[in-house]
Protein backbone atom coordinates (compact mmCIF):
# COMPACT_ATOMS: atom_id res chain seq x y z
CA UNK A 1 0.00 0.00 0.00
CA UNK A 2 0.87 3.69 -0.01
CA UNK A 3 0.73 5.29 3.40
CA UNK A 4 1.56 8.84 4.45
CA UNK A 5 1.66 10.16 8.00
CA UNK A 6 1.67 13.93 8.68
CA UNK A 7 3.57 14.44 5.41
CA UNK A 8 4.79 18.04 5.31
CA UNK A 9 6.87 20.15 2.93
CA UNK A 10 7.97 23.70 3.70
CA UNK A 11 9.89 26.19 1.60
CA UNK A 12 11.00 28.80 4.10
CA UNK A 13 7.86 30.45 5.44
CA UNK A 14 5.67 28.72 2.82
CA UNK A 15 4.01 25.45 3.82
CA UNK A 16 3.27 23.71 0.52
CA UNK A 17 1.99 20.47 2.11
CA UNK A 18 0.63 20.59 5.65
CA UNK A 19 0.61 17.31 7.63
CA UNK A 20 -1.26 15.18 5.08
CA UNK A 21 -2.11 11.61 6.11
CA UNK A 22 -3.88 8.96 4.00
CA UNK A 23 -3.60 5.35 2.87
CA UNK A 24 -4.21 3.73 -0.52
CA UNK A 25 -4.57 -0.02 -1.01
CA UNK A 26 -4.35 -2.31 -4.07
CA UNK A 27 -7.31 -2.04 -6.41
CA UNK A 28 -7.94 1.60 -5.55
CA UNK A 29 -7.57 4.51 -7.96
CA UNK A 30 -7.16 7.64 -5.88
CA UNK A 31 -7.93 10.98 -7.52
CA UNK A 32 -5.89 13.82 -6.07
CA UNK A 33 -7.90 17.01 -6.58
CA UNK A 34 -7.27 20.62 -5.74
CA UNK A 35 -6.84 24.11 -7.19
CA UNK A 36 -3.57 25.14 -8.82
CA UNK A 37 -0.93 25.50 -6.11
CA UNK A 38 -2.85 23.31 -3.65
CA UNK A 39 0.10 20.96 -3.05
CA UNK A 40 -0.94 18.02 -5.27
CA UNK A 41 2.25 17.70 -7.29
CA UNK A 42 4.46 18.32 -4.25
CA UNK A 43 2.74 15.51 -2.35
CA UNK A 44 3.12 13.12 -5.28
CA UNK A 45 6.80 14.02 -5.68
CA UNK A 46 7.43 13.17 -2.01
CA UNK A 47 5.65 9.81 -2.34
CA UNK A 48 7.68 9.05 -5.48
CA UNK A 49 10.92 9.93 -3.69
CA UNK A 50 11.59 12.90 -5.96
CA UNK A 51 11.37 15.39 -3.05
CA UNK A 52 12.35 14.88 0.58
CA UNK A 53 9.67 15.85 3.09
CA UNK A 54 10.39 18.47 5.73
CA UNK A 55 8.68 16.22 8.28
CA UNK A 56 6.34 13.27 8.40
CA UNK A 57 6.75 10.07 6.41
CA UNK A 58 5.62 8.17 3.35
CA UNK A 59 5.95 4.47 2.57
CA UNK A 60 5.33 2.49 -0.61
CA UNK A 61 4.72 -1.27 -0.45
CA UNK A 62 6.14 -1.25 3.07
CA UNK A 63 9.33 0.65 2.14
CA UNK A 64 9.98 4.05 3.68
CA UNK A 65 10.74 6.44 0.81
CA UNK A 66 13.55 8.15 2.77
CA UNK A 67 15.15 5.21 4.59
CA UNK A 68 14.68 2.66 1.78
CA UNK A 69 14.60 4.82 -1.37
CA UNK A 70 15.83 2.23 -3.89
CA UNK A 71 13.39 -0.45 -2.75
CA UNK A 72 10.49 2.04 -2.75
CA UNK A 73 11.32 3.38 -6.21
CA UNK A 74 11.46 -0.13 -7.67
CA UNK A 75 7.77 -0.43 -6.79
CA UNK A 76 6.76 2.86 -8.40
CA UNK A 77 6.00 4.03 -11.90
CA UNK A 78 6.01 7.84 -11.90
CA UNK A 79 4.67 10.22 -14.52
CA UNK A 80 5.68 13.74 -13.45
CA UNK A 81 3.97 16.92 -14.52
CA UNK A 82 5.09 17.74 -18.06
CA UNK A 83 6.69 14.27 -18.50
CA UNK A 84 10.25 15.52 -19.09
CA UNK A 85 12.43 13.37 -21.33
CA UNK A 86 15.54 13.62 -23.48
CA UNK A 87 14.43 15.63 -26.49
CA UNK A 88 17.22 14.48 -28.80
CA UNK A 89 16.34 10.81 -28.22
CA UNK A 90 13.61 8.93 -30.04
CA UNK A 91 10.87 7.15 -28.08
CA UNK A 92 12.48 3.83 -29.08
CA UNK A 93 15.90 4.75 -27.68
CA UNK A 94 14.42 6.52 -24.63
CA UNK A 95 12.23 3.56 -23.66
CA UNK A 96 15.18 1.22 -24.27
CA UNK A 97 17.23 3.37 -21.90
CA UNK A 98 14.46 3.19 -19.27
CA UNK A 99 14.26 -0.60 -19.74
CA UNK A 100 17.99 -0.85 -19.02
CA UNK A 101 17.65 1.33 -15.91
CA UNK A 102 14.80 -0.85 -14.68
CA UNK A 103 16.87 -4.00 -15.17
CA UNK A 104 14.70 -5.52 -17.89
CA UNK A 105 16.53 -8.11 -19.98
CA UNK A 106 16.04 -10.62 -22.76
CA UNK A 107 12.54 -11.73 -23.66
CA UNK A 108 10.96 -9.82 -20.77
CA UNK A 109 12.54 -6.61 -22.04
CA UNK A 110 11.32 -7.14 -25.59
CA UNK A 111 7.83 -8.15 -24.47
CA UNK A 112 7.40 -5.13 -22.19
CA UNK A 113 8.63 -2.69 -24.84
CA UNK A 114 6.23 -4.18 -27.41
CA UNK A 115 3.38 -4.13 -24.88
CA UNK A 116 3.68 -0.48 -23.85
CA UNK A 117 4.36 0.93 -27.31
CA UNK A 118 1.32 -0.95 -28.61
CA UNK A 119 -1.02 0.01 -25.78
CA UNK A 120 -0.07 3.68 -26.08
CA UNK A 121 -0.03 3.61 -29.90
CA UNK A 122 3.50 4.92 -30.27
CA UNK A 123 4.51 2.83 -33.31
CA UNK A 124 4.22 5.73 -35.77
CA UNK A 125 6.62 7.98 -33.81
CA UNK A 126 9.08 5.47 -32.36
CA UNK A 127 12.03 6.78 -34.39
CA UNK A 128 11.27 10.52 -34.35
CA UNK A 129 13.10 12.87 -31.94
CA UNK A 130 10.98 13.42 -28.84
CA UNK A 131 11.43 17.19 -29.22
CA UNK A 132 9.51 17.07 -32.51
CA UNK A 133 6.49 15.24 -31.09
CA UNK A 134 3.18 16.84 -30.18
CA UNK A 135 2.35 17.45 -26.53
CA UNK A 136 -0.01 14.50 -26.61
CA UNK A 137 2.62 12.08 -27.94
CA UNK A 138 5.17 13.37 -25.43
CA UNK A 139 2.64 12.63 -22.69
CA UNK A 140 2.13 9.11 -24.01
CA UNK A 141 5.89 8.50 -24.07
CA UNK A 142 6.00 9.65 -20.45
CA UNK A 143 3.21 7.28 -19.52
CA UNK A 144 4.94 4.45 -21.38
CA UNK A 145 8.11 4.84 -19.29
CA UNK A 146 6.03 4.88 -16.10
CA UNK A 147 4.37 1.53 -16.80
CA UNK A 148 7.28 -0.14 -18.61
CA UNK A 149 8.47 -2.26 -15.66
CA UNK A 150 4.87 -3.19 -14.70
CA UNK A 151 5.10 -1.66 -11.21
CA UNK A 152 2.58 -2.36 -8.43
CA UNK A 153 2.21 1.40 -7.80
CA UNK A 154 1.55 4.13 -10.35
CA UNK A 155 1.75 7.84 -9.51
CA UNK A 156 0.44 9.84 -12.44
CA UNK A 157 0.47 13.65 -12.44
CA UNK A 158 -2.14 14.88 -14.95
CA UNK A 159 -1.92 11.72 -17.12
CA UNK A 160 -4.32 12.99 -19.83
CA UNK A 161 -2.94 16.52 -20.07
CA UNK A 162 -2.59 17.51 -23.72
CA UNK A 163 -4.48 14.53 -25.12
CA UNK A 164 -7.42 14.81 -27.49
CA UNK A 165 -10.79 13.26 -26.47
CA UNK A 166 -10.06 9.93 -28.17
CA UNK A 167 -6.63 9.68 -26.57
CA UNK A 168 -8.09 10.57 -23.16
CA UNK A 169 -10.61 7.76 -23.56
CA UNK A 170 -7.82 5.30 -24.42
CA UNK A 171 -5.61 6.33 -21.49
CA UNK A 172 -8.54 6.16 -19.05
CA UNK A 173 -9.39 2.69 -20.35
CA UNK A 174 -5.75 1.70 -19.83
CA UNK A 175 -5.82 3.00 -16.24
CA UNK A 176 -9.06 1.11 -15.51
CA UNK A 177 -7.60 -2.09 -16.92
CA UNK A 178 -4.48 -1.77 -14.73
CA UNK A 179 -6.41 -0.83 -11.59
CA UNK A 180 -7.47 -4.36 -10.65
CA UNK A 181 -4.12 -5.31 -9.12
CA UNK A 182 -2.30 -1.99 -8.73
CA UNK A 183 -2.36 1.10 -6.55
CA UNK A 184 -2.89 4.15 -8.73
CA UNK A 185 -2.77 7.78 -7.63
CA UNK A 186 -3.82 10.39 -10.18
CA UNK A 187 -3.49 14.13 -9.87
CA UNK A 188 -6.06 15.91 -12.01
CA UNK A 189 -8.01 19.12 -12.31
CA UNK A 190 -10.49 17.49 -14.72
CA UNK A 191 -13.48 16.52 -12.61
CA UNK A 192 -14.91 14.21 -15.28
CA UNK A 193 -11.75 12.15 -14.87
CA UNK A 194 -12.77 11.38 -11.29
CA UNK A 195 -15.96 9.73 -12.56
CA UNK A 196 -14.14 8.02 -15.39
CA UNK A 197 -11.42 6.22 -13.43
CA UNK A 198 -11.34 6.97 -9.68
CA UNK A 199 -12.77 4.85 -6.89
CA UNK A 200 -11.85 7.47 -4.31
CA UNK A 201 -11.03 11.18 -4.25
CA UNK A 202 -8.93 13.35 -1.96
CA UNK A 203 -9.39 17.11 -2.13
CA UNK A 204 -6.65 19.40 -0.89
CA UNK A 205 -6.28 23.19 -0.77
CA UNK A 206 -3.54 25.33 0.71
CA UNK A 207 -1.60 22.16 1.40
CA UNK A 208 -4.26 20.66 3.69
CA UNK A 209 -6.40 17.57 3.17
CA UNK A 210 -10.03 18.73 3.26
CA UNK A 211 -11.99 15.70 2.00
CA UNK A 212 -11.43 11.98 1.47
CA UNK A 213 -14.39 10.05 0.06
CA UNK A 214 -15.74 8.16 -2.94
CA UNK A 215 -16.98 10.28 -5.86
CA UNK A 216 -20.54 9.24 -4.99
CA UNK A 217 -20.11 10.33 -1.36
CA UNK A 218 -18.79 13.70 -2.48
CA UNK A 219 -21.70 14.16 -4.88
CA UNK A 220 -24.11 13.39 -2.03
CA UNK A 221 -22.88 16.60 -0.35
CA UNK A 222 -24.16 18.67 -3.29
CA UNK A 223 -27.47 20.49 -2.94
CA UNK A 224 -28.30 18.99 -6.34
CA UNK A 225 -28.13 15.42 -4.98
CA UNK A 226 -31.64 13.98 -5.44
CA UNK A 227 -32.90 17.15 -7.14
CA UNK A 228 -35.21 16.88 -10.16
CA UNK A 229 -34.73 19.10 -13.18
CA UNK A 230 -36.78 19.50 -16.34
CA UNK A 231 -37.50 21.78 -19.25
CA UNK A 232 -41.07 23.02 -19.71
CA UNK A 233 -42.62 25.79 -21.88
CA UNK A 234 -43.78 27.84 -18.88
CA UNK A 235 -41.53 27.09 -15.90
CA UNK A 236 -42.72 30.04 -13.77
CA UNK A 237 -46.32 28.76 -13.90
CA UNK A 238 -45.15 25.38 -12.61
CA UNK A 239 -42.82 26.68 -9.90
CA UNK A 240 -45.33 27.25 -7.07
CA UNK A 241 -47.10 23.91 -7.58
CA UNK A 242 -43.84 21.97 -7.32
CA UNK A 243 -42.71 24.01 -4.30
CA UNK A 244 -45.86 22.89 -2.43
CA UNK A 245 -45.10 19.16 -2.87
CA UNK A 246 -44.09 17.20 0.25
CA UNK A 247 -40.33 16.78 0.44
CA UNK A 248 -39.55 19.73 -1.85
CA UNK A 249 -37.38 22.37 -0.15
CA UNK A 250 -37.26 24.91 -2.99
CA UNK A 251 -37.69 25.36 -6.73
CA UNK A 252 -35.46 27.46 -8.94
CA UNK A 253 -35.62 28.52 -12.58
CA UNK A 254 -32.36 29.07 -14.42
CA UNK A 255 -32.59 32.57 -15.93
CA UNK A 256 -30.32 31.58 -18.82
CA UNK A 257 -32.04 28.51 -20.24
CA UNK A 258 -35.33 28.42 -18.30
CA UNK A 259 -34.57 24.97 -16.88
CA UNK A 260 -36.53 24.31 -13.69
CA UNK A 261 -35.00 22.44 -10.73
CA UNK A 262 -36.82 21.19 -7.63
CA UNK A 263 -34.51 20.68 -4.65
CA UNK A 264 -35.34 18.07 -1.98
CA UNK A 265 -35.37 18.44 1.75
CA UNK A 266 -32.55 16.46 3.35
CA UNK A 267 -32.95 12.76 2.60
CA UNK A 268 -36.35 13.15 0.90
CA UNK A 269 -36.91 11.38 -2.47
CA UNK A 270 -39.01 13.65 -4.69
CA UNK A 271 -38.73 12.24 -8.21
CA UNK A 272 -41.95 10.19 -8.10
CA UNK A 273 -43.93 13.09 -6.60
CA UNK A 274 -42.67 15.52 -9.25
CA UNK A 275 -43.39 13.09 -12.10
CA UNK A 276 -46.91 12.39 -10.75
CA UNK A 277 -47.59 16.12 -10.41
CA UNK A 278 -46.65 16.66 -14.06
CA UNK A 279 -48.70 13.67 -15.24
CA UNK A 280 -51.84 14.49 -13.26
CA UNK A 281 -51.92 18.04 -14.61
CA UNK A 282 -50.97 17.02 -18.15
CA UNK A 283 -48.02 19.43 -18.12
CA UNK A 284 -45.78 19.18 -21.14
CA UNK A 285 -42.06 18.82 -20.40
CA UNK A 286 -38.81 17.36 -21.67
CA UNK A 287 -35.56 16.10 -20.16
CA UNK A 288 -36.94 15.12 -16.77
CA UNK A 289 -33.79 14.21 -14.87
CA UNK A 290 -32.89 12.97 -11.40
CA UNK A 291 -29.68 14.73 -10.40
CA UNK A 292 -26.94 12.65 -8.76
CA UNK A 293 -25.14 15.72 -7.42
CA UNK A 294 -22.56 18.03 -8.93
CA UNK A 295 -18.95 17.39 -8.10
CA UNK A 296 -17.86 20.82 -9.34
CA UNK A 297 -20.18 22.50 -6.84
CA UNK A 298 -18.84 20.38 -3.96
CA UNK A 299 -15.26 21.07 -5.11
CA UNK A 300 -15.88 24.84 -5.02
CA UNK A 301 -17.55 24.64 -1.61
CA UNK A 302 -14.68 22.68 -0.09
CA UNK A 303 -11.80 24.59 -1.64
CA UNK A 304 -13.11 28.14 -1.20
CA UNK A 305 -14.36 28.09 2.38
CA UNK A 306 -11.94 29.00 5.21
CA UNK A 307 -9.46 26.19 5.90
CA UNK A 308 -10.39 25.82 9.59
CA UNK A 309 -14.09 25.54 8.75
CA UNK A 310 -13.33 23.00 6.01
CA UNK A 311 -11.32 20.79 8.35
CA UNK A 312 -13.99 21.02 11.05
CA UNK A 313 -16.69 20.08 8.53
CA UNK A 314 -14.64 17.12 7.31
CA UNK A 315 -14.26 15.92 10.88
CA UNK A 316 -18.08 15.84 11.23
CA UNK A 317 -18.64 14.06 7.89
Amino acid sequence: MIETHALTKRYGALTAVDAISFRVEPGQVLGFLGPNGAGKSTTMKMIAGFLAPTSGSASVCGFDVERQPIEAKRCVGYLPEGAPGYGEMSPRSFLGFIADLRGLKGEQRRARLDEVTGRLQLEAVLDKPIDTLSKGFKRRVGLAQAILHDPPVLILDEPTDGLDPNQKHEVRALIRSMARDKIIVISTHILEEVHAVCTRAVIIANGRLLADATPEELEARSRYHGAVSLTTPNPLALKDGLAALPGVASVEVDPQDGRLTAFPKAGEPIFVAVAEHLRSRDIGFSELQLERGRLDEVFRQITTRPADAAVAQEGRA
